[in-house]
């Protein structure tokens, strides 16, 4: 039988592809980052402008567009922390919401800021993850989309020592740690990115075969 074909992670985050080839272990799919291909290929794959109003939107802004541009199936996330006290910022601005460029110490820094006020059964939050893959083999578009949430709250200072963006600060409901203080194997287990990779996995797995 052939090897699935490759799925292409619409992302440079070093983190997330970690995450998302633990998810994936087993199943059989080799995953190649942004990065791994531009590489491999000698090519500069396009920035998205990732201005959707949804996590959905943005995941399927990336998707789309890595499919078309490298001719191989994508898979694509957007995921955001939520939370209640701020009205749902950061949400889809996350990853920005200090300001640009991206900076994840800055980010944390300004959530501390906006909730130092707040008190600690009012900082109710969740992590939320919308993956969609895209394949656009022999010029018919095949999209599947899955999400996934972890709810949690925001502590008042950094936890552990793992992990990125907001995981320091996030209390997991159901780990009972702060997602920095997980492994990736651990954090699996939990997450919302792994979450909505399970409601996904059947078919994907599917989509990849040849």
């Amino acid at each position: 039988m052939s090897a699935p074909r490759t799925l292409v992670f619409a992302t440079r985050n070093k983190g997330k592809v970690a995450e998302l080839q633990a998810l994936l272990a087993g199943a059989g799919i080799a995953v190649c980052s942004l990065a791994e291909l531009e590489a491999a290929r000698g090519i500069a794959l396009p920035e998205v402008i990732e201005d959707g109003a949804t996590f959905y939107d943005n995941a399927l802004l990336k998707a789309r567009a890595i499919a078309l541009a490298t001719g191989l199936p994508a898979l694509a996330d957007d995921s955001g922390l939520i939370v209640d006290a701020l009205g749902g910022a950061p949400g889809v601005f996350s990853a920005r919401y200090a300001g640009e460029p991206s900076n994840d110490a800055a980010n944390n820094g300004k959530l501390l800021a906006e909730l130092a006020a707040v008190p600690s059964d009012q900082r109710t939050a969740r992590f939320v993850a919308s993956l969609v893959f895209c394949d656009v083999a022999d010029g018919v578009e095949q999209l599947i989309a899955a999400e996934g949430v972890c709810e949690g709250t925001i502590l008042t200072a950094p936890r552990g020592s793992g992990g990125f963006g907001y995981d320091p600060l996030f209390l997991s409901l159901d780990a009972g740690v702060s997602f920095a203080e997980l492994t990736v194997a651990q954090k699996s287990q939990f997450s919302h990115r792994a979450r909505a990779m399970a409601a996904l996995a059947t078919s994907l797995v599917a989509a990849l075969q040849p």
